[in-house]
Formats: C-alpha cells, structure tokens, sequence
C-alpha cells in the first residue's frame, strides 16, 4: 500500500515508526532504532573526548553514563534477538565510550577495560536487562500485564522437579518474530 486517503488528503505510509522513543520497522529488525543509537552516542562520545583532557576519571564516567550508556540501556530489552552485526554496531560504542573513560588505546584489548569498569558486553546487558523484569514479573513487582505473560510449568505428577520452578515456554508460529516475544524469550533464558 503506497499511501493512504483521508479525504482530499493523499497519507504516505511510512516504514519506521517511532513510539516511546523506539523506532520500530516494518520487518522488526530494529536496524533504525540501532543507528540512530550509534549516531547520537557517537555524537557525544566525540563531544566529550575533546574536553576529556580537562577531566578526571570519576567525572567522565559519570559524563559516559549520562549521555551514552543510558542510551545503550534503553529500552535495549528489545533489541533481544537482532542480528549479530547490529549487536557488533552497539558493541563498538560501548567500546568507544570505555577506551574514552580509561585513555585506552584503539588497538589494546576491550576485555580487560570492560572488566575494571565492571560492564557487561551489550548481549549480555540485553539479555540481564530480560532476566531482570524476569525475576520482577514472577516476585510480583512488575505490572499485571508482564506478569499475565509468563506461565509456571504445571506438573501432571509428582517429580524432583517439582522445586525447580520451571516455566512454560509457549509454542511460536512465526520462528523469527515470535522467539523474541518476552513471553517467549524470558522463559527460554
């Protein structure tokens, strides 16, 4: 459908749309929501780093913090499931923002800055992101409708299972859109 006509009025249709600050395609993807992260982190990444001299350590942290890695945290629960080169995109910012605050080198190793810093990489914040509202939506401290999502495994019989607190994970018809679903991909994690 090319556009839409309300009246006089010819409505193009548009493949991105933005809602609570994510910007959502048509197929999902989440490749513009991912861009338009990477473009206004960068953007203060680069900012700071020209003042970075003029500032100690605490304070650019807190500057990173600020500006970059809350931008990363997000909303980043729905970014569980985009593809490897998107997550390699977020990635590389986190990376930036850690070498800015710690004076690393481009080429020394990420691992060990990430480590002092105490950051996880962006596929494991995602998915401890996930887990988190996980654990509050089975504590009861998030909202009914997440809670209404997750279904307690029921045992038909008595097992050594039946500590374990198992859940349900529910069938998906769509294989790529329906495994990212929380109520899909919170049990599964």
């Amino acid at each position: 459908m090319p556009h839409i006509k309300l009246g006089d009025t010819v409505v193009p249709v548009s493949t991105v749309a933005k809602n609570i600050g994510v910007f959502f395609d048509d197929a999902l993807s989440m490749n513009n929501q991912v861009q338009h992260i990477c473009r206004v982190a960068y953007f203060h990444i680069h900012c700071i780093g020209k003042i970075r001299n003029l500032l100690d350590r605490k304070t650019t942290e807190i500057m990173i913090h600020t500006y970059v890695t809350s931008r990363l945290d997000n909303g980043n629960c729905l970014l569980y499931g985009i593809s490897d080169h998107l997550l390699t995109k977020l990635q590389r910012v986190q990376n930036a923002a850690a070498r800015l605050i710690t004076k690393t080198k481009k080429h020394d190793h990420i691992t060990a800055v990430l480590i002092d810093l105490h950051w996880l990489p962006i596929k494991q914040r995602i998915e401890y992101k996930l887990l988190l509202l996980m654990f509050r939506s089975l504590h009861g401290l998030a909202a009914s409708y997440i809670t209404d999502l997750i279904i307690r495994y029921e045992l038909t019989r008595a097992l050594r299972s039946a500590d374990a607190h198992l859940l349900e994970v529910p069938r998906c018809k769509l294989c790529t859109q329906g495994e990212k679903a929380f109520s899909s991909a919170a049990p599964r994690l």
